[in-house]
């Protein structure tokens, strides 16, 4: 595999995900990065739409995705994402940061996040 990307990075998402079910209730926001690992070398040359991973559609998926779902735990929700991935572009070694923008813990005001990975090689 070369070394090249697709990086789609702070793709800010409202979504109803969260153990307490004000969290599901409400709804509240979630940022996401994305890093899809494709041979850009054809589009690249052609400057053809169709030779690459369209992430615009991608992220649209997302969006309206993050319209509907209705889990308790970032891990679900990534699972999902990772599964709309998948159903897009296929088999595409793909990571992601999943971040909980602001967590109900008393105290507490940074970030809490999952990191996943499908299909990728090492």
């Amino acid at each position: 595999m070369n070394g090249d990307r697709i990086v789609v990075r702070g793709l800010r998402l409202w979504a109803h995900v969260g153990v307490l079910e004000q969290e599901r209730q409400r709804g509240q926001w979630f940022e996401l990065d994305l890093e899809l690992a494709v041979d850009l070398a054809l589009a690249g040359a052609s400057d053809r739409l169709d030779d690459t991973l369209d992430y615009s559609r991608l992220i649209g998926a997302l969006q309206q995705q993050a319209r509907c779902i209705r889990c308790q735990t970032l891990e679900h929700y990534s699972s999902c994402m990772l599964d709309r991935v998948e159903q897009l572009f296929g088999s595409v070694p793909v990571h992601l940061e999943l971040r909980k923008c602001n967590a109900p813990v008393p105290g507490f005001a940074g970030l809490v996040a999952v990191r996943r990975s499908r299909h990728w090689g090492f």
